[in-house]
This record gives C-alpha cells, sequence and structure tokens, in this order.
C-alpha cells in the first residue's frame, strides 16, 4: 500500500467518532477522506438526523474540499463502524461524476484497505447516465 492511502487513513481515523449530538441526530459513525488532484487530503464524516437532512462522509468530505477551492478528485476512502470494506454510495457516486464528468472514472475508490483493495468509480458506476 503506498503512502499516500496511510495518510488519508490516518486523517479519516483523527476525525472518526461516533456521538449523539441530540435525541435526533447522530454524527461520526463513519469517517472518510478525499485526495485532491493537488494533493490535499479532505476529510468529512457521516452525519444522520431522523428526518433524513443527513449526508454521508464521503459528500462531506467532497463538500470541504469544495469548500477550499478545489473541485477534482483524486482519491476516495472511507471507514465504516466496522472499519470494513465499502464503496461509496449511489448519491457519493452522482456527485462524483457530476464533478467530473468525463475524468471521474479515474478516481480511485479505497474499497477495502485491510486488503489494499482499490477500485477505479468508473468500473463501480459503468455506464453512467451523464457519459
Amino acid at each position: 500500500m503506498d503512502q499516500i492511502w496511510k495518510e488519508m487513513y490516518d486523517a479519516a481515523k483523527k476525525v472518526l467518532n461516533a456521538r449523539k449530538i441530540s435525541d435526533y441526530v447522530t454524527a461520526g459513525e463513519v469517517s472518510a477522506a478525499v485526495r485532491s488532484k493537488a494533493g490535499n487530503i479532505y476529510v468529512g464524516v457521516c452525519i444522520d438526523t431522523c428526518s433524513s437532512l443527513g449526508i454521508c462522509a464521503e459528500r462531506n468530505a467532497i463538500f470541504n474540499m469544495i469548500t477550499n477551492g478545489e473541485q477534482e478528485i483524486d482519491r476516495v476512502l472511507c471507514i465504516p463502524p466496522n472499519e470494513g470494506k465499502g464503496a461509496p454510495c449511489g448519491a457519493c457516486r452522482e456527485l462524483m461524476v457530476q464533478l467530473m464528468p468525463g475524468k471521474y472514472q479515474e478516481i480511485e475508490i479505497m474499497n477495502d484497505y485491510s486488503k489494499d483493495r482499490v477500485m477505479k468509480l468508473g468500473k463501480l458506476t459503468p455506464e453512467w447516465w451523464i457519459d
């Protein structure tokens, strides 16, 4: 595994902190790190609400990247509650596709950190509507 994935994992691990915000909101059960094409790492956590107004950790990290003036994604890593394997949900994939039409296929997704299994977003989202 290359050093960049380790740095992303460490950054995501630092913000992984499951907590109850209120009777209606929880946060931090899942964390994510996104590496921009410029090489900067941005993190985010999931925020869940009882009324479906929450956000996935990956999209939160992507919005953090956008807030900081970048919009091209190089890599995405997520730490689910059991630190097992997982791929971005459909909403997260859709955001990445729309951010980088024509280029999203090359975004690297860490699908299983323990096994160093990386997939390209194009393989996870074949024949997307935007193509």
